[in-house]
């Protein structure tokens, strides 16, 4: 059940989480470049949640406690939020990142015909044409280059996709557990796998690694903390419809931010396509608050 707190606030919460999650794609890049690997970088990331996380509850008297009746549903949002920084990680190695990006953004449009099984929302022709028009706009920003394509990546990032669909329905269903105990024991779960895939591609870099690119990995980091502490306040206040609508914003900051800091140009298509993603999400809070303001029927005395 998702909380009474007001919509609007769940909506510039999740484009935050947005914002910080495209930025993070930008220094991920450039930290690799500098010879940071990604498995490695992840690992560390997850450390520093948990270290944080730990320290938050402790220092604010916080509880440790999972909600009675949301282990269930914190344990699926752990092993889902590793399914998807595994899979879309591990699906570059075989396709194109832009390949990879097109079909990972396809969960909002699979959160939407699933919201009807797990929510009970009831799918408009409105909410499908804002949905089909978020999803163009990204393959827009994003112009993937199809050519040759490896099975293995195509299902990795289709994998990914649909673990960050079973992800946001997981937290709107864990939403009475504190938000720092849920960042503690979801990243308990993580990092396993994230070891896991460091040590399946060459080995756990030493701490010193991350010195090759220092502000890189700073921003890589704060980014992902912040994205994804964000992320579960968001939807704790809006739906998983609403909310996965709202990321698709993600990779629209991301080309925007590798045009200003890595210098990439962007080309006419792509600005176009940035205006129709955030025409979506506009429309799409539009018709959340105009289905909110709707008055509930009376029933007729007998």
């Amino acid at each position: 059940m998702v909380s009474a707190m007001p919509a609007n606030a769940g909506v510039l919460l999740a484009l935050g989480s947005a914002a910080a999650y495209g930025l993070n794609i930008t220094f991920t890049r450039i930290a690799a470049l500098a010879g940071v690997p990604g498995p490695s970088l992840v690992v560390y990331r997850v450390l520093v949640m948990l270290a944080l996380a730990g320290a938050v509850i402790v220092l604010m008297r916080k509880s440790f406690r999972i909600a009675e009746g949301e282990g269930r549903a914190v344990a699926l949002l752990g092993i889902t939020s590793a399914g998807v920084g595994l899979c879309y990680l591990s699906s570059v190695a075989f396709i194109p990142v832009t390949v990879a990006a097109v079909l990972f953004y396809t969960f909002p449009i699979l959160i939407v015909a699933l919201s009807p099984l797990v929510e009970g929302t009831r799918v408009t022709l409105p909410l499908l044409a804002v949905t089909v028009c978020a999803f163009v706009g990204v393959v827009l920003v994003v112009g993937p280059a199809w050519g040759d394509l490896d099975p293995v990546g195509l299902l990795l990032a289709a994998g990914a996709s649909v673990a960050a669909t079973a992800q946001f329905f997981a937290a709107g269903r864990a939403v009475r557990t504190e938000t720092w105990s849920k960042l503690l024991w979801v990243h308990v779960m993580v990092l396993p796998a994230g070891l896991a895939a460091a040590m399946a591609t060459g080995g756990l870099a030493a701490p010193a690694a991350l010195a090759l690119a220092p502000w890189s990995v700073f921003f890589n980091i704060g980014g992902f903390v912040i994205g994804f502490l964000l992320q579960l306040m968001a939807l704790a206040r809006v739906s998983a419809v609403v909310a996965g609508l709202a990321f698709c914003a993600e990779p629209v900051v991301a080309s925007v931010t590798a045009a200003l800091v890595l210098g990439e140009t962007l080309s006419l298509i792509q600005y176009l396509g940035g205006a129709m993603v955030i025409g979506a999400i506009v429309a799409n809070v539009l018709i959340d608050q105009r289905r909110h303001r709707a008055p509930k029927a009376i029933p007729e005395p007998a």
